[in-house]
């Protein structure tokens, strides 16, 4: 590819569309292994018999124990939003996760443009919401199961930990750029 700078120092258009192309298929690739990763634990769990769950006490219920006193893998069936809040209307927390990526979108492109740690925070974000969306078109609610009942008291998923991740990352980037200007 050619690539050439003009008197005024800006640089051709082949060269910003190269550019953009690779800073989506990052966002891409991470929200691809995101999603697969989230649906496939999903399904893992889902493959566990029923007396899988039953066989250790994780706090004040009943699931798989993974690690005693601290980690168990407790189904549970989420019909709420984040942190069991914004009700229970599927189509409406379908519609609320993709207003929040668009206004992510809007907020960060700037920075994605600029920062690789933005791009494979957006990705986690992206990858994390559409598993969470396909588990709510395929089930009617979203599958839950990490539970570490001795500190943190909601149950959640690996696409709920991208998307925290994923926030969190964005967050930094931000104060650090702040800091830097």
């Amino acid at each position: 590819m050619h690539s050439s700078t003009s008197q005024d120092g800006s640089t051709s258009l082949s060269r910003n569309r190269t550019s953009n192309f690779s800073n989506t298929l990052v966002i891409a690739a991470v929200a691809i292994a995101v999603l697969w990763a989230d649906q496939y634990t999903k399904r893992l769990i889902l493959s566990l018999t029923p007396t899988a769950f039953f066989s250790g006490l994780c706090g004040d219920h009943n699931g798989h124990v993974v690690i005693s006193h601290f980690l168990c893998w407790t189904y549970e069936r989420n019909i709420h939003g984040a942190f069991g809040l914004f009700g229970n209307n599927a189509v409406l927390l379908i519609a609320m996760a993709i207003v929040v990526l668009v206004l992510f979108w809007f907020s960060f492109r700037e920075a994605a443009a600029r920062s690789l740690v933005v791009r494979i925070a957006f990705g986690m974000i992206v990858g994390g919401a559409i598993g969470n969306i396909v588990d709510r078109l395929h089930y009617g609610h979203v599958i839950d199961f990490i539970d570490f009942y001795r500190i943190w008291p909601n149950i959640f998923n690996v696409g709920d930990s991208c998307i925290t991740i994923g926030v969190g990352l964005l967050l930094l980037s931000s104060l650090v750029t702040r800091r830097h200007r």
